[in-house]
């Protein structure tokens, strides 16, 4: 996968361009659904990564671009779920979550957020 014009709120993937949240699973991408982890907004201040979503364990290492400034809350869950699972996690900003995508094994996924 090729990652281009990175900047706050876009990404293009491929010759694509995404104005939301992108799950990366292999070689497809598709748009995070993180409705299941409103109900968590009231307490982090943003709507947080939960195990309530559909998060694609099924890797050796899951990147988590947490926005621009690596604000997006991910819940100890999600960390638990990952050990639980033997899956390395690695949650950076998401600049620093595509040159790990750039540079890391074949077996990783990832979930994108765009802005803050």
């Amino acid at each position: 996968m090729t990652f281009k014009n990175y900047s706050f709120g876009t990404i293009t993937i491929d010759g694509k361009t995404y104005a939301k949240d992108v799950v990366i699973e292999g070689d497809t991408v598709r748009k995070r659904k993180k409705k299941a982890s409103r109900v968590y907004r009231d307490r982090f201040g943003h709507t947080p990564l939960s195990t309530k979503e559909e998060i694609p364990w099924k890797c050796e290492r899951l990147v988590i671009g947490a926005g621009a400034h690596g604000a997006l809350p991910v819940m100890d869950e999600v960390r638990e779920e990952a050990a639980r699972r033997k899956v390395e996690l690695v949650v950076v900003p998401t600049p620093d979550a595509l040159d790990a995508l750039r540079e890391g094994p074949k077996k990783t996924n990832a979930i994108l957020h765009l802005t803050c």
